[in-house]
């Protein structure tokens, strides 16, 4: 296992549509591991396979437990409500928006050994599943949004949040 770099917006391969994974093999399970290890160490609510610079349809994700959720080849099956929120990314480091998304979402994937499943999230988990699965069709959250925000404006925004569940 190992850190992977992490792609910065510029670089045309978050611009790209990727490939299904077909092959579900220890170069895959090598990939998700660093991914992990990658998310791990940059502090990231999700990661998917074009910020590392891979072109394949994989994305990992903290769940509402916390735990990493790996998803192959994932399509959202389902979504409802409406949540808006500050997001940020990792390939976008210091640049935050606020963005719009569905309260609740419903994917179907593969796990790691070409298994079917579905899972679902609210929140900050489903907000997840739509900005990893929007990299694997070449989309940046900064699309999704009327103009970043400013640092102070991030702090303030976290900091009433905090209050307000406090």
């Amino acid at each position: 296992m190992a850190i992977r770099r992490v792609v910065l917006q510029g670089d045309e391969i978050l611009e790209k549509v990727c490939r299904p994974v077909t092959d579900f093999n220890r170069r895959l399970h090598i990939l998700l591991d660093d991914m992990a290890d990658t998310l791990v160490e940059a502090n990231g609510a999700g990661l998917a396979a074009p910020q590392v610079g891979i072109l394949r349809r994989a994305v990992i994700v903290f769940d509402d437990e916390e735990e990493i959720l790996e998803l192959i080849n994932p399509e959202i099956v389902s979504a409802s409500g409406e949540q808006t929120g500050v997001e940020g990314c990792l390939s976008l480091p210091g640049k935050w928006g606020m963005v719009t998304r569905p309260d609740h979402v419903r994917v179907r994937a593969q796990d790691r050994f070409g298994r079917w499943f579905e899972t679902e999230g609210e929140g900050l988990t489903a907000r997840a599943f739509c900005h990893e699965i929007d990299h694997l069709d070449g989309h940046l959250f900064a699309e999704h949004i009327d103009r970043f925000l400013t640092e102070e404006e991030v702090e303030a925004y976290f900091r009433e949040l905090e209050e307000g569940n406090g």
